[in-house]
């Protein structure tokens, strides 16, 4: 059996790597942006994801899908961290990498019980499927804006970007282990 918290860790690593090394590029310019925007630049990474998924291949630009699935952790974390202070001020670097932290600590915590609950149901999911719900939890973040986060009976958006950040560390666990099995294709 697969150690699910392992493999998690290693994708959540790759994520963070690329999230401190754009922030040494960009220092913290994501901190001007409403949580309503990083939905935006999430719903643009999903969105070519699906493209590339229906068409194949690497697009025109010649990047897979990984990198999407990484933007789309990262930027999830980003629309936590502007939920908890809103927009302001850049934050240090060590500030900014605390609170990536912390972001992607409570939606592994998110993950770890409902992977209980669900049995590792997710490693019989297809990788397109996970693209298909990040769609969906987007559409529904959306909604919820428009209602100024008000919601009746659901869940608000910050758990709407936890559950983003794990389908996308499922989706790369899966992408890592097809690339190892040599099967990417028909993993997608």
């Amino acid at each position: 059996m697969q150690d699910t918290q392992a493999e998690f860790a290693a994708a959540i690593s790759r994520c963070r790597q690329i999230f401190e090394k754009k922030m040494m590029d960009y220092g913290t310019s994501w901190r001007v942006m409403r949580p309503m925007s990083l939905t935006d630049q999430i719903y643009i990474k999903a969105c070519r994801i699906r493209s590339l998924e229906e068409k194949g291949g690497c697009g025109i630009i010649n990047e897979g899908i990984e990198p999407e699935y990484i933007g789309i952790v990262n930027y999830c974390a980003m629309a936590l961290i502007q939920l908890e202070l809103g927009t302001g001020d850049p934050l240090e670097p060590e500030e900014a990498m605390r609170m990536y932290d912390a972001a992607i600590s409570s939606a592994t915590s998110l993950m770890l019980n409902k992977n209980h609950d669900y049995d590792e149901a997710w490693r019989g999911m297809r990788i397109t499927s996970f693209t298909d719900i990040i769609l969906q939890k987007l559409l529904r973040t959306k909604e919820i804006e428009a209602h100024h986060g008000r919601t009746i009976i659901s869940e608000g958006v910050d758990a709407n970007y936890m559950d983003m950040i794990n389908y996308a560390i499922f989706a790369l666990i899966k992408l890592s282990e097809a690339e190892e099995g040599g099967k990417i294709s028909e993993s997608v």
